[in-house]
């Protein structure tokens, strides 16, 4: 009997060993240093120059139609220069992966993980999601919605996910950028829409928080901050 119920006791704490999230370690406040694509960013952080994997999400690979979008929209929520906060989660074979906090326009943090799944720039990695577990629901969720808008990646026929690019089962060859589509305002360089007339808002497109330099023919960026459709 007593050795049952050691065997017993050493199966819960097996289990509650396996099936708990890791340990979330202290947040550090770090200096954004250069944006290597869509889900990597570099960060001094106490004089050390560090690689940062965002956790829990995987953005297209560089080559993939959206890679070059997603790294740029990373580039919006966290420019180089600019103070985040990065709640490390896990280290890998990569580096440090972690979560990252960045600024919106009245201060506020922002959860720079969930905005790149929310608007289409990145897909929620369901396998790692036991390491984010205080966003795991709003990264679900945030992926339902970008899939039901058809946002940016989800905006193809047949998409293929990171994971399975990288293993070499979808074609290696990018789709051709927007702009060299030639069907694009060039007020909008980092997305494909198309230019007046007609006049188009916000509601009536899927992209979210681009750059907008020019005429700015459609008025997408109200406060010129260089950022449209912000909300």
């Amino acid at each position: 009997m007593q050795l049952q119920i050691k065997l017993s006791s050493l199966y819960v704490l097996l289990t509650t060993l396996l099936l708990s999230p890791p340990a979330v370690a202290n947040p550090v406040t770090a200096l954004v240093t250069g944006i290597t694509d869509g889900d990597t960013l570099t960060i001094n952080a106490q004089n050390q120059n560090i690689t940062i994997r965002l956790a829990c999400i995987d953005a297209p690979e560089t080559k993939q139609p959206g890679g070059r979008n997603a790294a740029t929209f990373l580039s919006q929520l966290a420019p180089v220069g600019s103070s985040i906060t990065v709640v490390p989660v896990a280290k890998d074979q990569y580096g440090r992966v972690g979560v990252v906090f960045g600024k919106d326009n009245r201060g506020g943090n922002v959860n720079v993980n969930v905005k790149l799944v929310e608007n289409g720039h990145a897909v929620v990695y369901q396998q790692y999601l036991i390491n984010c577990p205080s966003s795991r629901q709003d990264l679900v969720r945030a992926e339902a919605s970008a899939k039901q808008r058809r946002q940016n990646f989800w905006n193809q026929t047949n998409p293929c996910m990171p994971w399975d690019f990288r293993q070499g089962k979808c074609s290696t060859a990018a789709a051709p950028e927007p702009q060299q589509q030639g069907r694009c305002d060039p007020s909008y360089p980092d997305v494909c829409i198309p230019p007046a007339p007609p006049d188009l808002d916000c509601g009536e497109i899927t992209h979210r928080r681009f750059r907008v330099t020019g005429s700015d023919p459609h008025g997408f960026d109200g406060d010129n901050d260089g950022i449209g459709c912000e909300s």
